[in-house]
């Protein structure tokens, strides 16, 4: 156990012929005593500066270590939010791709039902053209021969008439 400014205050020395100089020595001590006084109040301040720095450093470190989990959430929070954004993408562009294929798709099915109707008026205006054409024929050969001849004609000539009008449905 340490000394204690005390223990050398109360420090009894033996007592001899041609000793040292008592006012001396105890002039020493009380000297001693001041200094080692100092000495531990000094000592006693250090280990209190030192707890309240290692205190702060404890603090610190805590801080450090907060952050450094907090940076490790947040970067994964990060990844995390550009893998979803990523998968996100990806659906939205497959979905975009399959609405363009369903659009495709209806209008090359709208333009196939448009040439077929077209075509088929196509042949409607060719067969009405063609009877047309009969009719106007025979208007025109009911007009330039006179008589009965003429309707017995004309009978032969609808005949005909309707003989190519069925050739024409056949072609088409």
């Amino acid at each position: 156990m340490p000394l204690t400014p005390l223990d050398i205050h109360n420090k009894e020395f033996s007592r001899r012929i041609r000793g040292y100089d008592e006012d001396e020595v105890n002039e020493f001590l009380d000297q001693v005593i001041k200094d080692y006084e100092i000495v531990i109040r000094e000592n006693k301040e250090l280990q209190s500066q030192l707890l309240a720095v290692q205190e702060r450093l404890d603090h610190f470190a805590n801080i450090e270590e907060t952050l450094s989990k907090t940076i490790i959430v947040a970067q994964e929070a990060a990844d995390e939010v550009k893998n979803n954004a990523k998968k996100e993408a990806q659906l939205i562009v497959k979905e975009a791709e399959k609405n363009a294929d369903r659009i495709v798709n209806e209008s090359l099915a709208k333009s196939r039902k448009i040439a077929m109707e077209v075509e088929e008026l196509k042949k409607q205006a060719s067969i009405y053209r063609a009877r047309f054409r009969t009719l106007v024929e025979a208007q025109l050969d009911l007009l330039s021969h006179d008589g009965w001849e003429s309707l017995e004609d004309r009978d032969r000539l609808e005949d005909h008439e309707r003989q190519r009008e069925r050739e024409i449905k056949e072609i088409y």
